[in-house]
């Protein structure tokens, strides 16, 4: 991946701007008013950015958008950027405004200039999202991104590892996103995940045999057309706290088929992405590690694999839960929430968890539902829900509360076993969440997210490109922040 080598905060050194060669950032407000490190461009430059604010270009550009000064005449600098940004602006706008700069970054090193700037850490999170790209398998090796350096007013009131923290959290994510099947098999996930040992993560990863011992047929009848083993990586991080952990649970399919009810070849190759939800909870782990998070929670995540064989799960099977719930197998395409099944009710058995949240690319219902601005919230308890919703909101990312009731559950109901997995396409991605509730203990807060329309876009977005988003990350960090630590 490409990611900015290093972030870091320093003193304002206005002498430095002349001889810096890299890309240099200042900000200028709808009224076109300069800062004293603007002003010294302006002066290196004879006036050119005095007349770049002044102009009807400039005039016209919305707010958090930029406009270069390429090797502006009197500086060593590869390009003067310069961002249209009020110094009070939202954190929305803000981090827009550092994606414009990490966007552009490429190669070079940055120096943003933002000592009067109320949302410097937000604009230094938006340049860190935005300059990620993800190119590990092109032949030709793509430049290496630069630093990133923001001037402040007191550097020491700033935390670059704060940031970098959540930075780092949705780049694992991405990654883990991004990666093809056949280099992110089931066996090299769980690798991936022991290494965030090194950070003080408690990687534990249950084998095949743990699972049948413990009852998990439904996980591992998704997993048992391939050849790929089936796994559940629990990850324990406790920065302090002696209660019950908050507990974060992900779908794990690294690749999906649909199994026999066999998925149309056109797409086909993004389900490569139907670990999202897994990747989510890994990211949110690591960010926690990073930032030494003064909490108890613990993420566990179901590892498969979907395939065709001779020895996969056919509609029609009925399959027994480790709760101890059968299941009619009526669409093996429907098979995140039987992996989803048992790794909650083990969360819950193991863990006696004080919230529980799981994710999944779990249905295309909810992308008809609500497109690819916001993941569906369903949830048994509104003020966990709310906290949910308010921490999203505020991390500017999507989410919408959709609806459970006794009559989609109905839905469920099977002839030969106690509920069945699918139950067509009205209400998909309800009756998805109702099945799953079905696994969750009345006395545990819980939330289903479902971010099959979040979790990788095909168009870049305000803080990403194409692809994989990360997103969730930072919502669920700060839930935790401001909800669960000590």
């Amino acid at each position: 991946m490409t990611t900015p080598a290093k972030l870091a905060y320093a003193a304002s050194d206005l002498d430095a701007i002349a001889a810096f060669e890299g890309r240099i950032v200042v900000f200028s407000g709808s009224e076109g008013k300069l800062d004293p490190a603007a002003r010294r461009v302006n002066r290196l430059s004879k006036g050119a950015l005095e007349r770049l604010v002044a102009s009807e270009t400039f005039k016209k550009l919305s707010a958090g958008k930029a406009i270069d000064l390429a090797f502006p005449a009197g500086m060593a600098a590869e390009a003067v950027q310069v961002v249209k940004l009020e110094r009070n602006a939202s954190v929305e706008l803000s981090r827009k405004a550092g994606a414009a700069i990490g966007k552009s970054a490429g190669k070079h090193n940055v120096m943003i200039h933002a000592p009067l700037m109320k949302q410097a850490d937000e604009i230094a999170l938006g340049a860190l999202l935005r300059a990620y790209g993800f190119n590990d398998h092109k032949s030709k090796e793509s430049p290496k991104a630069g630093d990133i350096t923001v001037v402040v007013k007191e550097p020491e009131t700033h935390s670059a590892t704060a940031v970098d923290a959540l930075a780092q959290g949705v780049f694992f994510t991405r990654d883990l996103v991004s990666e093809p099947a056949n280099i992110l098999t089931t066996t090299e996930f769980a690798t991936r995940l022991e290494a965030l040992s090194d950070l003080g993560v408690k990687v534990e990863v249950l084998e095949e045999d743990q699972l049948e011992a413990l009852g998990m047929r439904t996980l591992l009848c998704v997993g048992q057309g391939s050849v790929s083993p089936s796994k559940v990586v629990i990850m324990q991080w406790n920065g302090g706290g002696e209660e019950a952990p908050f507990a974060l649970v992900g779908k794990g399919v690294v690749f999906d088929t649909g199994g026999i009810s066999l998925k149309p070849a056109a797409g086909m190759e993004d389900m490569t992405m139907d670990m999202g939800g897994a990747g989510v909870v890994s990211g949110v782990m690591k960010t926690l590690a990073l930032r030494g998070a003064k909490a108890n929670v613990v993420g566990l995540v179901g590892i498969v694999e979907n395939m065709p064989s001779g020895n996969a799960i056919r509609p029609g099977d009925v399959v027994k839960s480790m709760k101890g719930d059968t299941v009619e197998i009526i669409n093996t395409d429907a098979e995140g929430r039987l992996v989803l099944a048992d790794v909650l009710w083990y969360a819950q058995e193991r863990f006696k968890p004080t919230g529980l949240i799981n994710l999944a690319t779990l249905t295309g219902a909810i992308i008809v539902g609500l497109g690819h601005e916001n993941a569906g919230v369903f949830s048994n308890d509104d003020t966990l829900c709310n906290a949910f919703l308010k921490s999203a909101e505020a991390e500017i990312e999507g989410a919408w509360r959709m609806p459970l009731g006794k009559a989609y559950d109905d839905m469920l109901k099977s002839q030969v076993a106690d509920m069945r997995n699918s139950c067509g396409r009205a209400a998909g991605s309800i009756t998805a969440a109702q099945f799953l509730k079905r696994f969750v203990k009345d006395e545990t807060p819980w939330i289903h997210l479902d971010i099959a329309g979040v979790a990788e876009v095909k168009k870049e977005t305000a803080l990403s490109p194409k692809g994989a988003t990360g997103w969730g990350v930072l919502a669920l960090n700060r839930l935790i922040a401001d909800n669960y630590e000590v």
